[in-house]
């Protein structure tokens, strides 16, 4: 009898879900709009965010950092990370609803609580508050959101696998299409960088913010291509993942970015490198050999043809000491987000008939939320250092403790993209951005992994034998 209720409840089901689809075709055939074809998304969307909800949120995390829709154009009509959006909204508040998530506090937790209410108030005041107000509406509440989505709903070995599955798998993407568009001219900027999107106004279309992009997968496709144990389709994921992401990153030309390059493959080597002058030695070089390949002496903009300090580098420095000057007459708040332009011709030395962006992450983060928040940004990159720096002690292969390929390689994603983005943002704009977010959220999700597997083994050990 039961068998035959469940029989027929699972032949409406199948009746409902006919329906629906002969509905769709219909108003696709009537109306042929993009936005019926997203339409169709809506039901799997509504499942995966009862059912997966972490599966959502990478998804709406990938096609927001990467900019997925913009690299593939076709895809952009059907709005997918708005869909996202909402479908990771309404995931997290149902199951926050239902307990099904488990949460927690941490002090790193705080300590961007505290940054973020500060940018909040800083945009408040700022003097181009529909500009900061804009970009916080915009960006950075999703953002933070997503800092304690992922911190929570990253608990499962298989949950890390996919991180970094999809970031190396999304840098890929994102690096044969910047192959493809400098093999072709496609975008180009100064007639030798390659951008993406540049005609329909894609973030990917400044070369430093496509190298910043580039940037965050090659420490995750470098910890796979060294993570014993992981397996060889991994290892050659990895070994694929990088060589496309540094030759992308080399066509930019962006000298952030390579020197992001070898900030993270000096980590990995720091830690397999006894003689460590050698290292050094080797990384300059390296480093020389990578601006050789780039091209970088050939830039329209900072190459070897401009005498002294090139115009590119002065125009750094001017925007330094413009930001520098908005912190000291905004030590608490800064000027607000997205506010460095806005302020520059009040504050900079040098003027030359177009405001400048700041082309510093440290600066940038000082200008627009103060002395104050640049000092609780420096304890957030901090805390991930800790956390990252312990989690690769933790989880490397040791005879006395269960190894995990998976753990070990995201804890050394970790300190590695850590390094890079350290480097790389002292001359690209990334204080506001997804990295240093998605950083922190993976490093209090490893936290949480060492501290679990550490009691399990504490209360292990209690057992009579």
């Amino acid at each position: 009898m039961m068998q035959l209720v469940s029989f027929n409840q699972r032949l409406q089901q199948v009746g409902v879900a006919i329906s629906l689809i002969l509905l769709l075709a219909l108003l696709w055939y009537k109306l042929p709009h993009p936005l019926v074809a997203a339409a169709a998304l809506l039901p799997l969307l509504i499942v995966a965010g009862l059912r997966m909800p972490f599966i959502l949120c990478l998804a709406f995390v990938a096609f927001s950092f990467f900019r997925l829709h913009e690299v593939f154009p076709a895809l952009y009509p059907l709005k997918i990370p708005q869909l996202l959006a909402i479908g990771t909204l309404g995931s997290l508040a149902a199951n926050l609803i239902t307990q099904r998530i488990d949460m927690f506090w941490s002090k790193e937790h705080s300590t961007f609580l505290i940054f973020f209410v500060l940018v909040v108030i800083g945009a408040a005041l700022a003097t181009n508050r529909a500009a900061a107000m804009h970009t916080l509406n915009g960006t950075y509440i999703k953002v933070a959101i997503m800092v304690l989505a992922i911190s929570w709903l990253l608990r499962q070995e298989r949950q890390f696998k996919a991180v970094l599955l999809s970031v190396i798998v999304c840098g890929i993407s994102v690096g044969i299409v910047a192959l493809y568009n400098k093999s072709n001219s496609i975008g180009l900027v100064e007639g030798t960088r390659v951008t993406i999107g540049r005609d329909i106004g894609s973030m990917l279309g400044d070369p430093n913010d496509l190298s910043l992009v580039l940037l965050f997968p090659a420490a995750f496709a470098l910890a796979v291509l060294l993570t014993p144990n992981i397996g060889r389709l991994w290892k050659m994921l990895g070994l694929v993942g990088f060589i496309v992401v540094v030759c992308a990153i080399i066509a930019t030309q962006s000298r952030g970015g390579l020197l992001g390059i070898c900030a993270v493959s000096g980590v990995y080597a720091w830690r397999r490198v006894e003689n460590k002058a050698l290292l050094i030695t080797a990384g300059v070089a390296a480093l020389s050999v990578l601006f050789v390949l780039a091209g970088v002496s050939d830039r329209a903009s900072g190459g070897a043809h401009e005498e002294g300090i090139d115009e590119s580098a002065m125009g750094r420095i001017y925007a330094w000491q413009a930001a520098f000057g908005m912190a000291l007459h905004h030590p608490l708040t800064g000027v607000g987000i997205n506010n460095f332009i806005s302020n520059y011709f009040e504050y900079s030395p040098h003027w030359d008939g177009q405001n400048h962006a700041v082309h510093s992450t440290w600066f940038g983060v000082m200008a627009e939320t103060g002395l104050l928040g640049l000092m609780l940004f420096i304890t957030l990159i901090i805390q991930i250092l800790r956390i990252g720096m312990k989690s690769v002690t933790y989880f490397k292969p040791q005879p006395d403790r269960t190894y995990s390929p998976t753990l070990y390689a995201c804890a050394q994603s970790v300190e590695a993209g850590l390094a890079g983005f350290c480097v790389s943002g002292t001359f690209l704009t990334m204080g506001f951005t997804w990295p240093i977010y998605i950083l922190l959220s993976l490093a209090i999700a490893l936290s949480q992994q060492r501290y679990s597997k550490q009691i399990d083994s504490q209360n292990a050990s209690r057992q009579p034998r």
